[in-house]
């Protein structure tokens, strides 16, 4: 056979055939006088094999291992790893789903948040505000926490969804959240110097839990790049005035503890 007659009967392009010859996968046949390659039945046989392995999910290094193998023992075992890797995507698909049913009900009913998707605990978190406040500063802070809960690791994030939960369990916590917002709205074309900066300064500090704002923390941005880059771009996206009044906050919630 010629390998366009050996790729149709086995239902693979000619390029897969070439690619499995590359790989080690199917072997060389020998060659006619003009040069063509010669396929045999074996050939057929091993490359429907290798189909069949692929198509169950097998990647072609496995798939090597099981060609290479006697009496396919191998085989066996790499079914098993694929069934147990296939278990594993069923759940997580599962899951997905059901995450992507409850946004879904979110977005019927108007209560998706703008930062979504997030978890379903920041999301219920988001809800007790009420109706999200018109503050550039409250959309910069859910922002932030949408952020985190992403890059943080899961221990992290835990730690994280219990101060948000104690803080919003005081009593008054909403209210006066939102009039923290709006004053620190109002500084966003203040000076650092203003008055208003140590009220809100005095307000957050009132707000959020000491235990979140770690000891080590690096508060200040110097001459020599002194603070986190978290920190340096939060600050960066602050006005002035705002930025020193979160300065002043985390200098509070840290000297306390001391």
């Amino acid at each position: 056979m010629r390998i366009g007659e050996l790729a149709a009967a086995v239902g693979v392009t000619t390029r897969a055939v070439r690619h499995y010859h590359h790989l080690g996968l199917l072997s060389e046949p020998e060659r006619r006088a003009n040069g063509y390659r010669d396929y045999t039945l074996r050939h057929a046989v091993v490359l429907a094999r290798i189909r069949r392995l692929t198509e169950l999910g097998l990647g072609l290094a496995e798939v090597r291992d099981v060609l290479a193998d006697d009496a396919g023992r191998e085989l066996a075992e790499v079914l098993r790893e694929l069934d147990d890797d296939l278990a594993r995507q069923e759940t997580a698909i599962r899951e997905r789903r059901d995450r992507l049913r409850v946004l879904m009900e979110e977005a019927r009913q108007g209560r998706l948040p703008a930062e979504g998707p997030v978890s379903p605990e920041l999301a219920a978190l988001f809800g007790r505000f009420g109706p999200a406040p018109e503050s550039a500063m409250a959309t910069k802070d859910r922002e932030v926490f949408a952020l985190l809960e992403t890059t943080a690791t899961p221990e992290v994030r835990t730690e994280m969804m219990t101060w948000l939960e104690a803080m919003m369990a005081a009593p008054g916590a909403v209210e006066r959240a939102h009039e923290t917002y709006a004053l620190l709205d109002a500084l966003a074309d203040a000076e650092p110097d203003d008055p208003r900066v140590a009220e809100a300064a005095r307000m957050l500090a009132e707000l959020i839990p000491a235990d979140m704002v770690p000891l080590d923390i690096d508060i200040d941005i110097d001459e020599d790049g002194g603070s986190s880059s978290f920190l340096r771009a939060f600050y960066a996206d602050l006005a002035p005035a705002q930025a020193e009044a979160i300065r002043r906050t985390l200098r509070t919630l840290t000297e306390d503890r001391r």
